[in-house]
């Protein structure tokens, strides 16, 4: 994780113990998604934002915006999320099973996957729903 980490076009990384935070510049919407890496007892989790706070009026469109970007893609990933504060926001999740084996450069492949995917997303909301 780390290793991809120095590799990525990351702005900034910064890691403790227990996880990995990155920084990619999104230059469509002129916002930063922070994507950190941790893990729990089982998997490996990637939790994407681009810190965009929702409005209450927007909880609704969100959830729904949330939904067709999950359908469409087939990979359900795109939540609201109340997490670390009184506000909610859009949030990515991604999860790999910590027993899962492979080579340092299929791990790249994946998680610059998953990098590229929270771009598309959040340039996506801002883009069709504006937020």
């Amino acid at each position: 994780m780390e290793s991809w980490a120095g590799r990525s076009r990351a702005r900034s990384a910064t890691s403790d113990s227990t996880s990995v935070t990155l920084e990619f510049a999104v230059p469509e919407t002129g916002r930063v998604v922070t994507i950190r890496f941790m893990t729990t007892s089982q998997l490996l989790v990637a939790f994407m934002t681009d810190g965009h706070v929702l409005r209450e009026d927007q909880l609704a469109q969100a959830a729904a915006a949330a939904n067709a970007w999950n359908t469409e893609q087939l990979i359900p990933m795109l939540s609201v999320w109340d997490v670390r504060g009184p506000h909610p926001c859009l949030a990515g999740v991604c999860v790999l099973p910590l027993t899962s084996r492979m080579a340092p450069q299929d791990f790249d492949r994946l998680a610059g996957d998953w990098a590229e995917r929270a771009r598309q997303m959040f340039t996506r909301c801002q883009e069709v729903f504006h937020f």
